[in-house]
């Protein structure tokens, strides 16, 4: 920290300490002249207290001009500052895009659905990270921003406990998706900016084709790790409930492209991940983070240790109204 210690929340009002100081010398002095004439009962009393118009009123004057000065710098907000800090920070930021169709419920995860795990492994990373900016991304058919890029972790895992497949209408719009997550991440003054795209299945719904929304990412700087998240072959899928309301399961193989996902990699100089299980997901995300760059950015905030002296001047301006009021007033001596 450079330069005084002390701040003021409204320099603008120390104005008036300031017109204080240069009118009490001539506002005493014309005090000072109409003492002579000042004319009350019980004069002789008078002659002897301490007032503002009366003998002895010099120290009572300046107590009262004392209080106006201590006052009117209080409305300033004067604060000692100890010292300053600027957060400084190593950190990406990063779009997890995630899918939602239906057939993220199947059962590859024994008991738990895919999309069960997803939520799960995608917070233990959140758990993870320290200074990476995290966004997410949710799709079906359409593509919806769940959250923008934030560093605020507890809040962003609070936005993924609600997501269910079901609610956006069934589809796999895998380029739309990559679109939406580029949209939030084009702006991004890090230098490292990455899409991690998890899916388990093939492009078939949207727009914008997944390689042109590639290509877009490239343009941008942003790199894409796809992450195909299921085994192969038939897996236990909900096909709906029996008699007695319990769910039942199907042996269902559903269509996946993994050509298209390692070409969106390659594209944008991303790497093709494959999660077969709960520790493969797992990993694809360490080995993510492994090949990133970090890139150093400065926080636009400045924190202040400080201390506020605006109540502390008030104090001793009441403090002294007490004596002024005990002491110097020149009513408790009149008989």
């Amino acid at each position: 920290m450079n330069g005084i210690p002390l701040k003021f929340e409204y320099p603008y009002l120390l104005i008036l300490p300031a017109l204080i100081l240069i009118v009490s010398p001539f506002l005493y002095k014309l005090i000072k002249k109409r003492r002579g004439v000042l004319l009350l009962p019980y004069t002789s009393t008078i002659k002897k207290a301490r007032g503002l118009f009366l003998r002895g009123g010099d120290v009572t004057f300046v107590l009262q001009v004392f209080i106006l000065l201590l006052v009117t710098l209080a409305a300033a907000m004067p604060r000692y500052v100890k010292g300053e800090f600027r957060y400084f920070a190593e950190g990406i930021d990063i779009m997890v895009v995630l899918d939602c169709s239906t057939s993220m419920e199947a059962l590859d995860f024994d008991p738990k659905s895919r999309i069960t795990v997803a939520k799960e492994v995608f917070k233990d990373f959140i758990d993870s990270r320290k200074n990476d900016r995290i966004g997410l991304v949710v799709f079906a058919r359409q593509a919806y921003t769940q959250s923008p890029l934030t560093l605020d972790y507890k809040a962003l895992k609070t936005l993924i406990d609600p997501i269910r497949t079901g609610v956006i209408e069934d589809g796999t719009a895998i380029g739309n998706a990559i679109a939406v997550a580029i949209n939030r991440l084009r702006e991004s003054t890090s230098k490292t900016k990455t899409i991690f795209l998890i899916t388990d299945g093939d492009n078939n719904a949207g727009n914008i084709s997944p390689l042109e929304a590639a290509e877009l990412a490239k343009k941008f700087g942003i790199i894409i790790y796809p992450i195909l998240i299921g085994k192969e072959g038939p897996v236990p899928y909900p096909v709906g409930k029996d008699f007695f309301g319990r769910v039942v399961y199907k042996n269902v193989e559903f269509t996946t492209n993994p050509a298209l996902l390692k070409e969106i990699a390659s594209k944008t100089g991303g790497e093709y991940f494959e999660a077969k299980n709960y520790e493969e997901f797992k990993q694809s995300f360490s080995k993510i983070l492994d090949s990133l760059a970090k890139t150093r950015f400065e926080e636009t905030s400045v924190y202040e240790n400080s201390v506020d002296l605006g109540r502390y001047l008030l104090m001793v301006a009441f403090f002294l109204v007490i004596v002024l009021l005990t002491v110097y007033s020149p009513l408790k001596r009149f008989p």
